[in-house]
């Protein structure tokens, strides 16, 4: 940081004389010096100025080693420091922020011609060459300046990556002999024609080592007295200094090193007093005061924003997301050293609002350990539209020091929220909430949510689902039967009862008209992948990836294990028009220096069209206003869409909906699997534990109701109208045809069909009799049909018998085969067939009826009183 404080008359003269005087004086360094290492080395020169002048004269101080700090932002603005992260404890200030005393004290007694000299002292120099012909070294000679650079090459060899290396340069900075002094001399005047006296001063006083991690006065004043560089008193700045000579013999944080630190700071301050610095009066006092450290450790890790805000898992999603991010390096190894020393400002996305609420509501509903299971919980909130994360909660809180794991169970490194990459654990199988990805490829291939299908649980040939990444273009063959939770719910009912009431039979009978592999990259274009690779059986194709696999319970039962953060973002871009986002933890970053740093952003693509997100929206808000996810409901007035999801034998519980612009993804369930004396370990119900099995559905609201109040929502785009209408068409006419002919031609046009067994008819036995709806009718696309067969047993009653006589119509019908005929009387009066004339017939002509049932016919009697 540059002051510009224009240099003295004298520091400007003292610039060129050293110059100057450095060359006159070369050759009396490089004889006493240098000329032994020249002699060593084989090499010549013809002046000793030559060999001065060929040394290196460019050095960049740089950029410091400083820590990086996370923040999240209040509704209010309100900026609060959630953790930080360091490999130096460094906060460069500028001069200003830097008490008078401390810059004195440090002049004082390190450098008191340091104004005058142009970088190196030409008398302290001499004395050392001196000094050094006597066998002593040469470190009474250093400026500050040349301290400076001594610390700045240090610096450099901090900076390097590859340790080997990093080893080998902090030893040649280190070097105490007459080359690498040389090289500080010429490095310092150097330095000197660059930069001001002042922010020479400033670079040393915020590059030096103060003990420990700890570099720069401002980090060594709040680290050692717990205030500011500007705040420390006289004894203080003079103790602070102090240190810099020999950190780990002065620093204060160590009992031992007290008296040692105070006869070091006695001396400073009697430097102070020779120099003029101070009066007699302000040395006497700062020598009386006792040293008194208040040691105050910045501490660093995540730990700290799971103390302050039960943000430790989100922390440390932040760093993981960094540590990915190739604008940080190519390897993770460069964009950890990067990180670490960056000195970046990280602005994240987390809402504080609702990670208060969410935390709550987890801390009250779900446990962190519990008798008979390893329960987990987890809850995650996405901006719609942006994958802003805006919550991250659990129920069990982050701590990642194994010696503190060891002894406090209820703390974990794993985020339930993430994948295994981030952090997270393998994922949780998703239950139900799947079915809303096999429902958008439903409204994608042009069918709608009024379209009826079967609901009832059976046993299906699984040749009859279609897969087109399959070699056979079917997904497998033999029998496969699955059963429906929801018993209540049978026989052909529409699709939107399917999703609201979650049948898993009627998604497996829209599955069975659809292929299996489109269904599967749906649902990979809204970004749903699974949260580790697959690595538990080898047959399927997505072994050693984090791919779907490719199953038709998935298509209902989220067979697949999948973290919370990947299910928001999908049900995300239903209400969002489709648009799926992937998550950033990220706002922004900044340097020191304040200027922006590139990162990688959320990119967001189509995960479905427009039309087909506002089918599955529509779906959705039905089942949170009538279905089984009722509890989504916004007390304020917003549209919300939502999906429940429950596992085999109750053991994950899931709830993940959105309003237009919030998204959030709750789960409750077994973390692991728990493991008994006899060796069995086993992931168990969630039932026998009080409300566990419930808790999903007072976290979700938890979170909306904050996002209600706090981002609002507008209505979900209205559904096109083929999605929503009920398809109709006309029954094939299949009768007299074979059973098994006729039952195809009805499932080919989209019809189920049952068998509704035999009946008297006229048709040869065996085959259809009639429909039920007749053939012929307009019904809607996916009902249900019945087929009759017939069982030979029936004659069609003649035509002919209205208008002919009694006699005569029974002669036809005992043609036609029917042996029982009775006469009744339209009114009063005897029959008399022979004669009366026929008025109907029951049956009438033209109805089927068995040979043996009786035909009465109605005469048109006479009266006969």
């Amino acid at each position: 940081m540059r002051t510009f404080k224009p240099r003295s008359a004298s520091g400007a003269l003292g610039g060129i004389l050293g110059a100057l005087a450095m060359s006159v004086i070369a050759g009396v360094l490089v004889t006493a010096a240098v000329t032994p290492v020249v002699a060593l080395s084989g090499h010549t020169a013809k002046t000793a100025v030559d060999i001065f002048e060929k040394l290196p004269a460019h050095l960049d101080p740089g950029q410091l080693a400083e820590p990086s700090t996370l923040y999240a932002t209040a509704a209010d603005t309100t900026v609060y420091e959630l953790a930080t992260f360091y490999d130096q404890n460094r906060e460069s200030v500028d001069w200003d922020s830097i008490s008078q005393f401390v810059k004195d004290a440090a002049v004082a007694e390190e450098d008191p011609r340091f104004y005058t000299h142009g970088g190196v002292d030409i008398l302290a120099t001499s004395r050392a060459v001196l000094q050094n012909a006597a066998g002593q070294n040469l470190s009474g000679a250093s400026t500050i300046t040349m301290q400076y650079v001594r610390n700045v090459l240090v610096q450099e060899a901090y900076s390097i990556l590859d340790e080997e290396e990093r080893d080998k340069a902090y030893e040649d900075a280190m070097r105490q002999d007459a080359d690498r002094k040389l090289k500080e001399m010429r490095y310092a005047i150097s330095i000197e024609k660059q930069y001001p006296k002042d922010e020479i001063l400033l670079g040393y006083l915020n590059i030096a080592l103060f003990g420990r991690q700890i570099y720069g006065i401002e980090s060594a004043a709040q680290y050692y007295y717990g205030k500011s560089a500007k705040e420390v008193t006289l004894a203080e700045a003079a103790s602070l200094v102090a240190i810099v000579n020999n950190p780990s013999l002065y620093q204060l944080d160590v009992p031992e090193n007290i008296p040692a630190n105070q006869e070091r700071r006695d001396k400073i301050l009697g430097s102070m007093l020779r120099h003029g610095k101070i009066t007699q009066a302000q040395h006497d006092e700062a020598v009386a005061t006792p040293i008194e450290p208040n040691i105050t450790p910045r501490v660093a890790g995540c730990f700290v924003a799971e103390q302050n805000f039960g943000l430790g898992h989100f922390c440390d999603y932040v760093l993981r997301y960094i540590k990915q991010d190739p604008n940080f390096g190519d390897t993770p190894a460069e964009r950890e050293f990067r990180f670490s020393r960056g000195g970046f400002q990280i602005y994240t996305t987390i809402d504080l609002d609702m990670q208060g609420a969410g935390l709550t509501a987890m801390r009250e509903t779900v446990p962190a350990l519990m008798d008979g299971i390893k329960v987990g919980g987890a809850s995650v909130s996405t901006q719609v539209g942006t994958g802003r994360v805006l919550a991250m909660v659990q129920n069990r809180p982050f701590n990642d020091a194994e010696s503190f794991l060891s002894v406090n169970p209820e703390y974990t490194t794993v985020n339930y929220n993430t994948d295994y990459d981030y952090g997270g654990s393998h994922g949780f199988q998703v239950g139900s909430t799947f079915k809303p990805v096999t429902l958008a490829e439903w409204i994608r291939t042009g069918h709608s949510i009024r379209d009826v299908v079967q609901m009832d649980g059976r046993t299906v040939q699984l040749q009859s689902f279609r897969d087109s990444c399959s070699p056979d273009g079917v997904y497998g063959y033999g029998p496969w039967t699955f059963s429906n939770d929801n018993l209540g719910v049978r026989g052909n009912r529409p699709v939107l009862t399917a999703i609201t009431q979650s049948v898993n039979g009627g998604i497996v009978s829209m599955q069975q008209k659809m292929d299996l592999c489109d269904t599967y990259k749906l649902a990979e274009k809204l970004g749903i992948h699974r949260a580790a690779k697959q690595e538990h059986d080898p047959n399927f194709d997505n072994y050693g990836t984090t791919r779907l696999t490719r199953v038709p319970s998935g298509t209902f039962a989220g067979t697949d294990e999948i973290a919370p953060i990947t299910m928001a973002s999908a049900f995300a871009a239903f209400a969002g028009d489709g648009t799926v986002c992937t998550p950033v933890p990220i706002d922004r970053i900044l340097d020191s220096d304040d200027k922006p740093v590139p990162f990688t952003p959320s990119k967001c693509t189509e995960g479905v069209a427009p039309e087909v997100a506002a089918g599955v929206a529509y779906a959705l808000e039905e089942t949170v206003r009538t279905g089984l996810a009722d509890h989504a409901r916004s007390p304020y007035g917003v549209p919300h869409l939502a999906k429940t999801g429950t596992t085999d034998d109750v053991i994950d519980n899931w709830t993940v909906g959105a309003s237009t612009t919030v998204a959030t993804a709750t789960w409750v369930g077994n973390a692991d699997p728990i493991c008994y004396d006899n060796g069995v370990c086993e992931r168990v119900s969630t039932q026998p534990f009080g409300g566990l099995m419930f808790a999903d559905q007072t976290i979700w609201p938890a979170m909306m109701n904050v996002a209600d109040q706090k981002y609002g929502g507008t209505a979900f785009p209205e559904p096109s109208a083929a999605s929503i209408r009920q398809t109709m068409v006309a029954v094939p006419d299949v009768k007299g045809k074979p059973f098994d002919e006729a039952s195809k031609l009805l499932t080919d046009v989209g019809f189920s069909v049952s068998d509704g067994g035999e009946i008297d008819s006229s048709v040869a036995q065996g085959l259809v009799a009639r429909t039920d709806p007749e053939g012929g009718a307009e019904v809607g696309l996916g009902s249900g049909v019945t087929l009759y067969r017939s069982n030979g047993q029936a004659a069609a009653v003649p035509d002919g018998l209205v208008g002919a006589t009694g006699d005569d119509a029974k002669a036809t019908l005992t043609r036609a085969g029917f042996s029982s005929v009775g006469f009744v009387c339209e009114g009063e009066g005897k029959t008399n067939p022979r004669k009366d004339l026929v008025v109907s017939s029951a049956p009438a002509s033209g109805a089927e009826a068995r040979v043996s049932a009786q035909v009465t016919l109605t005469l048109a009697c006479e009266d006969k009183d």
